[in-house]
């Protein structure tokens, strides 16, 4: 391509010309993901956009080749004057954002021998509010794979060993070379392993591990909510061909209890009260979380939605000696279904009422009334 038909760099990394170098690395690395072959596999365009994007970034990531370019544009490099090209000085700056872009950096070497990490393993435990402000040790059984007994986790048949795989000598990856580069990729004979099995253990097929129901036992501290996550380590699937094991996750969540709401380490209840209780006073009992039970006082004129706290009565913080509170509610219910007698006393109730008696009704209407008397003047 021609100096006169070459795109200006920074247009190629849509960047600004004054863009500093880590806006340079995440414009470069965001276009070279979008275009690079592997993602696009048998489009030509999308091959030549990303042999410009490499180039321009050669050139713009060198403080010494940038300020060529901004003085003398791609004449700067013609005739071998400093070449943006793609030799060995362009492997060794791509590689770290190759490894970035397609995952390469955690694989190099980590196939050697075949030896995998295992899968970690979850497990969902439902659990009472009562086992959450006591504790618990439960006692649970997983399906889960354990390293092959018959052939020790290698996946050869007995007698047998797994040989290097011929065709990566047992590194696990192999080297392609790709227009200007030389790109690195898991090998496809061993699949990253560097070994080759050619008689296989019969008890696993090869695998190293086969799948066993497992019985654990799990410690559930007391204050546990909704959602902890408890880490056992090395309980998760056996590696592959022995390798190291992985962890079991167990996810906690509470059933919905009969009487109270949890918020934190506090725990909230609604008790509906008569509305002679509310009016005259009284006290009712209410259980607590610890199998108990505690009174609570109303006194007279109490309303609805009144809250009481009974201190201490709450859940437990997880790993402290604190504790949580507990409210209770009120919620004063309206009779229903009641006889003529009943209506009849609330009737001569309601004519010897007063202001006196249900201020805050009274005093609303009493505004009632003006709002509608002042909008009429």
């Amino acid at each position: 391509m021609s100096t006169s038909t070459k795109r200006c760099y920074y247009e190629t990394l849509e960047v600004e010309r004054g863009a500093d170098d880590s806006v340079l690395k995440s414009s470069f690395r965001k276009l070279a993901m979008k275009f690079h072959p592997d993602r696009n596999p048998g489009d030509n365009t999308s091959e030549v956009k990303f042999k410009e994007i490499n180039e321009a970034y050669e050139v713009l990531k060198d403080k010494d080749k940038r300020a060529a370019y901004d003085r003398y544009g791609h004449a700067a490099f013609e005739q071998g004057g400093g070449g943006a090209g793609f030799g060995a000085g362009f492997a060794s700056s791509f590689s770290d954002i190759f490894e970035d872009l397609f995952g390469m950096a955690g694989q190099r070497g980590g196939g050697r021998g075949g030896r995998e990490r295992g899968a970690d393993l979850r497990y969902n435990m439902e659990i009472t509010l009562e086992e959450a402000f006591g504790g618990k040790t439960a006692q649970i059984e997983i399906p889960v794979s354990v390293t092959c007994e018959a052939c020790s986790g290698i996946g050869a048949k007995a007698g047998t060993k797994p040989k290097t795989c011929s065709t990566c000598g047992g590194a696990g990856r192999v080297r392609q070379s790709q227009g200007f580069f030389t790109l690195e990729r898991t090998c496809p004979g061993c699949q990253g392993r560097g070994q080759m099995i050619e008689d296989a253990c019969p008890s696993c097929s090869g695998q190293g591990r086969v799948t066993h129901e497992r019985n654990l036992s799990v410690n559930i501290p007391p204050g546990v909510e909704d959602g902890t996550r408890i880490r056992l380590a090395g309980e998760g699937e056996a590696g592959v061909r022995g390798g190291p094991p992985g962890d079991l996750y167990i996810f906690l969540s509470l059933s919905q209890h009969q009487f109270f709401q949890r918020d934190g380490a506090d725990l909230h209840c609604r008790v509906p009260i008569s509305m002679v209780t509310a009016a005259l006073g009284g006290e009712f009992e209410v259980p607590t979380i610890e199998k108990g039970k505690t009174k609570v006082k109303v006194p007279a004129g109490t309303q609805s939605s009144r809250r009481f706290r009974i201190a201490s009565k709450g859940m437990p913080v997880l790993r402290s000696r604190q504790m949580g509170d507990m409210y209770v509610q009120v919620v004063v219910e309206t009779p229903q279904n009641l006889t003529k007698k009943q209506q009849e006393l609330l009737a001569e109730f309601e004519k010897l009422s007063s202001g006196n008696t249900q201020p805050e009704s009274e005093g609303f209407f009493t505004k009632v009334k003006d709002f509608f008397g002042n909008r009429a003047n």
